[in-house]
């Protein structure tokens, strides 16, 4: 399962971060920069971020044991 993860800096200097399970293989860098700047864009968040701090895609595998 891949997770994206959107990171948003806040105007406190912190980040804010928003996971997505089961993310698209073929995500770039561009399409998710986009969709972030949208989500800012449409205000979307009550107090939110103030800007972009970066994205990760995450894949991990988990081996269930019993």
């Amino acid at each position: 399962m891949k997770t994206l993860r959107m990171k948003f800096a806040t105007t406190e200097g912190k980040t804010f971060t928003i996971s997505l399970n089961y993310a698209r293989d073929d995500l770039d860098a561009a399409e998710v920069e986009t969709a972030m700047e949208a989500m800012l864009d449409e205000e979307m968040f009550a107090e939110g971020p103030a800007g972009l701090s970066g994205a990760d895609l995450v894949d991990r595998t988990v081996t269930p044991l019993f």
